[in-house]
């Protein structure tokens, strides 16, 4: 497996790609409105708003967990999720910035 070499960016520049590669799939987009619009941790019901497996969504959940943009306590038998809000302000910062740093061209 080749190097990735993500270690010769900086630190801003791989949270960044973080966050982003973890918003990058639309059932991952869809898990994090419901979770904003429920304002509260969530069990099971993420599976029942979504038209996917429950295995699908466990592995969504996962890559939103890894990325720090949701967080999950383990309550008996089930794992409730809410959003981490200090990584999500902090993602929020990152794209605001990278968003808000292009002035626009006219070189095409």
């Amino acid at each position: 497996m080749g190097l990735t070499k993500t270690e010769e960016f900086s630190k801003t520049q791989n949270e960044l790609a973080l966050f982003t590669k973890a918003l990058g799939h639309p059932a991952r987009i869809a898990i994090l409105q419901f979770l904003i619009k429920s304002r509260a941790c969530v069990c099971g019901d993420i599976v029942d708003e979504l038209p996917l497996s429950q295995s699908t969504v466990s592995q969504h959940l996962k890559e939103l967990k890894t990325a720090g943009l949701i967080k999950g306590d383990v309550d008996g038998p089930s794992v409730c999720y809410c959003i981490d809000e200090k990584n999500w302000n902090k993602a929020k910062k990152l794209i605001g910035s990278l968003l808000d740093s292009y002035e626009g061209q006219s070189c095409c």
